[in-house]
């Protein structure tokens, strides 16, 4: 949603996979691999993603970094463990999104009637 607010072109297509170039995101590699390694286990991991990312980010940028995969993790885990469906509005705007990234492939989907996919 934001993208096509900013007018950003993003290709979601890379969500599938391994990404194909950028994505149209500006240090799309870098923000995957410490998103990767936020989610992950590995601290050397963690660690390298970090200072890597930091290397491209000005110290704010780095900050809403962190606080957007924060926040993502965990409003998307409260969401989904206690069963709060997409608004009606939402549904609507992010059924495209939904359809191109095979969301209903997830049984978490079955968490949200009416929105598969």
């Amino acid at each position: 949603m934001s993208s096509q607010s900013s007018g950003t072109k993003i290709d979601l297509s890379s969500v599938h996979g391994a990404p194909k170039g950028d994505a149209g995101i500006a240090h799309a590699a870098e923000l995957v691999a410490f998103t990767e390694a936020v989610m992950g286990a590995d601290e050397a991991a963690l660690e390298s993603a970090r200072k890597s990312l930091r290397a491209v980010l000005t110290p704010a940028e780095f900050v809403d970094t962190c606080a957007i995969v924060g926040a993502f993790n965990v409003v998307d885990r409260i969401a989904d463990s206690t069963g709060i469906p997409l608004d009606d509005a939402m549904q609507v705007l992010s059924e495209d999104v939904r359809k191109e990234l095979d969301l209903s492939r997830f049984a978490s989907s079955a968490n949200t009637p009416g929105a598969s996919g």
